[in-house]
């Protein structure tokens, strides 16, 4: 039995986390919410209150509806490519066909990880170049000199020419957890489906995917909420041009905040951002059932 005089004790030991929480992430949070219902400029003291009319002209923005559905174009190709294929390539490397060379081909696919993002923007803008750059050059040699384009200069390919970059450097990660999950499963599991004379395709869908269901929960809360966040990639690459083509809501609300000084609006832009955030990564947690008996 606890007694009265110690049953605080726990709540001590939390307190310094719960401190960090409230000061970095929900004050900073409320404290949004509270500009967004303000015009105001960082080089002026004084603040207009305007109630909740940036958020009704949100819903009046088109830069937000474009941006809002290239966030869930990225989302949808992320979770395509980041999990379902990231879990393929991980299967593949730890395969025992693949075991030898697998130490070099983790790292071949890990290294985009450590580089930096705007080294590796740099990268993609010389492949893109229309005039000098790899791909449209590829294109030619192999004959298909007519798919070539301008892929960032393109209303309609630079979104997806910036969501294939994001695709090359973040696929490594994912593809790294999934290992350290496949690495986890007993053995004995693979050895009696070879004794029942199981392929590989039918041991990967009956052992290998329900044995890292929950790795691949997270995965897809990291990718689903990452591409809600998305910034770097088209900021760097495109600027969210050309118009508005490749801009994300990140990008919109910088440029909103600190290109154009409106920083009520990019509150509530901001505030659109975490809004939907919480929302894609409450869904993702009803559907995977995590916190459940089973």
């Amino acid at each position: 039995m606890v007694s009265r005089k110690n049953k605080w004790i726990p709540f001590l030991f939390l307190l310094p986390s719960l401190l960090f929480l409230g000061i970095f992430i929900y004050i900073p949070l409320i404290q949004n919410f509270y500009n967004s219902l303000f015009e105001f400029s960082v080089f002026s003291q004084t603040k207009e209150f305007v109630g909740l009319k940036a958020f009704k002209n949100l819903f009046e923005d088109q830069i937000v509806t474009t941006a809002f559905i290239n966030n869930i174009k990225y989302a949808v190709i992320s979770v395509l490519f980041q999990v379902f294929f990231a879990l393929v390539l991980a299967a593949i490397l730890e395969d025992k066909l693949f075991r030898r060379a697998a130490p070099v081909l983790r790292i071949i696919y890990f290294v985009p990880v450590m580089i930096s993002i705007s080294v590796i923007a740099l990268l993609f803008g010389f492949i893109y170049n229309p005039q000098i750059g790899i791909l449209n050059s590829f294109l030619e040699l192999i004959g298909l000199e007519g798919l070539a384009k301008p892929w960032l200069g393109n209303s309609t390919t630079s979104i997806y020419a910036v969501i294939a970059m994001s695709q090359w450097q973040s696929i490594g990660f994912i593809t790294m957890l999934f290992i350290v999950a496949i690495q986890k499963i007993p053995k004995e599991l693979y050895e009696a489906a070879d004794i029942d004379g199981a392929g590989k395709i039918r041991k990967f869908f009956s052992i290998t995917v329900p044995q890292v269901k929950e790795t691949m929960f997270v995965n897809l809360l990291i990718t689903v909420t990452g591409s809600m966040l998305v910034f770097n990639e088209p900021y760097i690459l495109t600027n969210g041009g050309p118009g508005f083509s490749s801009m994300t809501l990140a990008v919109h609300m910088y440029q909103e905040g600190f290109v154009k000084d409106n920083m009520g609006y990019a509150s509530a832009i901001a505030t659109l951002i975490f809004i939907l955030t919480a929302v894609f990564a409450v869904i993702q947690i009803k559907v995977s059932g995590t916190g459940k008996e089973e």
